[in-house]
């Protein structure tokens, strides 16, 4: 009996939309935490079905699902955007035209954590190692469990393990010294004769002195 990957394997047109259906949302959200941009994670979802496309003779007979396979595609594509978007655009002037990349952002808005919080997170992951910045990622947004993020980057479920701990507990300091700083540039200044428009300040009776 042939394992089910071994349509994909063979370009079926078919399992590649099956694919696309079950695993196209789950790309997108990943991309749209890790870049904080929704045009460029719908390049990024673009460019990872095109790579699977083009690797799917890759695909191993390794597990139920294309899961792990798929996002370690979408994490190299995320490490090197922009030389895969140069290929992707040289591929996509060779191919007829396909469906657009659906539009998941309104979908997204309701999801995901306000556009201060979330600046404040990738400010902090980029403070990171690589390696700790992508096991988080998937693990933590992406929801991806030990095994499936350690088949996607090609390391050993403990090494998956020890870099998420490393990663959440400096993560705790550095996200909340970023969130900090955001909400310190985006305060507004106060205008004479007033206090400065805070939820602390506004808190505190403001006596006037008089000279």
């Amino acid at each position: 009996m042939n394992h089910p990957h071994s349509r994909l394997r063979a370009g079926n047109p078919e399992a590649f939309r099956d694919l696309f259906r079950d695993h196209s949302r789950l790309v997108y959200r990943h991309a749209v935490r890790v870049t904080g941009n929704w045009a460029l994670a719908e390049d990024v979802v673009s460019l990872t079905f095109l790579e699977a496309w083009r690797l799917r003779g890759k695909l191993r007979d390794e597990g139920d699902s294309p899961r792990p396979w798929l996002m370690g595609i979408a994490v190299n594509v995320l490490r090197n955007t922009t030389r895969a978007a140069r290929r992707h655009h040289v591929a996509l002037a060779r191919m007829p035209a396909a469906d657009p990349v659906p539009d998941f952002a309104d979908e997204l808005v309701g999801r995901m954590a306000d556009s201060e919080e979330l600046a404040a997170a990738r400010k902090a992951l980029a403070r990171l190692r690589r390696s700790e910045r992508e096991v988080f990622a998937l693990c933590v947004w992406s929801g991806l469990g030990y095994a499936e993020a350690a088949a996607t980057l090609g390391v050993p479920v403990g090494t998956v393990r020890s870099r998420l701990s490393r990663a959440r507990t400096r993560l705790r300091g550095l996200a909340a010294e970023e969130l900090r700083a955001v909400k310190k540039n985006t305060e507004p200044l106060p205008t004479s004769g007033q206090t400065q428009g805070s939820r602390g300040t506004a808190a505190r009776p403001h006596k006037e002195t008089h000279r």
